[in-house]
Parts: structure tokens; sequence; C-alpha cells
């Protein structure tokens, strides 16, 4: 994808993304999954969005041009992924929660089941060894990190709730997850 599709509405973009390929390269080896489950944090007044206090050194990336990579460390344990979406100035980002079907290949051609779990925003920055090292970055291959078109998928796209913002007023309750269900 290139970076137009990220500079759109960031609900658009989450629902979008689901279906297409996530991969991720590191020292040679490639992995790969169908992403599965988003979340989409939209603007200054979303509480539950992290810019909703204003630009921070860890917010910075959300008020930049669409395109580019957020990674930040929750629980002193787990990265989270995100995309950045929209135009300059607009603060907005895609959570990553999971991908299906992860694969990886060691030379890029023939892809073998990851067995690992991914089916969480945790387990899918272990599995896929995503860490900060990747934050600001563009989603882009020559960063190691980017999408592509998926396969044929035969799910359907449900919508609910985001997970774990229970603080953040009636913030809590848009249905701006959005996950693949099989049909």
């Amino acid at each position: 994808m290139d970076k137009r599709f990220f500079l759109r509405d960031t609900r658009t973009v989450a629902r979008e993304l689901l279906g297409k390929y996530l991969y991720r390269e590191i020292n040679g080896i490639v992995f790969r999954g169908i992403i599965s489950e988003t979340e989409a944090y939209h603007g200054p007044e979303d509480l539950a969005c992290h810019c909703s206090k204003g630009i921070t050194p860890r917010t910075e990336i959300m008020f930049r041009e669409g395109g580019r990579i957020y990674v930040y460390l929750i629980y002193g344990m787990y990265y989270m992924l995100n995309f950045t979406t929209m135009s300059d100035g607009f603060p907005a980002a895609v959570l990553i929660r999971g991908v299906i079907e992860p694969e990886f290949s060691e030379n890029a051609r023939d892809f073998i089941p990851l067995q690992a779990k991914t089916d969480g925003p945790g387990k899918l920055t272990k599995a896929f060894q995503i860490d900060k090292k990747l934050n600001t970055q563009l989603i882009h291959p020559s960063t190691g990190l980017w999408v592509e078109k998926g396969p044929p998928i035969d799910f359907k796209i449900v919508t609910g709730k985001r997970v774990g913002v229970d603080y953040a007023g009636e913030w809590k309750d848009k249905p701006w997850r959005f996950l693949l269900k099989k049909s």
C-alpha cells in the first residue's frame, strides 16, 4: 500500500487494512500475516487517543502526515504497533490488534506457518519482532515493515467497542474496532 492509502479517514483505513498482508523483514527473515483486527484512534477530541493530551515526545509522530509507524510500550513489556493516518497536523492512528495465518520465510518466497500466537497486539509484536526501533519510520519495505494486498478471503467485517479504554468516557463506546469474522 502506498502512502496515499494512509492519508485518509482513520476509520476507513482501519476497516480497509483488514485482509491485507502485514510484512516484517528482520535479519533476512520475512514474517507475514493477514491483518484480522484493528482499532481507530481519531483526533484530539477522542479521549481514548494518546494525542488527546496534545503533542508530547511520545505522541508527536501522530501529528505527522499518515503513513508512518507508531510503536509504544505498555505495562513495561508489550509493544503496540500503530500506523499513522490523515494529513499533517491532524493526530490519528490505527492500532494493529492481530493477524491470522502468520507465516515466515528465510528466502522471501517459500512461507511456512509460524508457530506463535498473533491474536493480540502484544503477541503480534513479539512474534514479528516489532519494537521501538521502528517508531517514526515509514511503512515501507525499506524500513522492514509494510502492508500489501492480501489474498481473497471469505470473511465479513464486524465492528465493536475498542479494548482497554474505559477511562475515555463516551469515547470508550465508539464502534471503532474492526474484526474479520468467518462468513
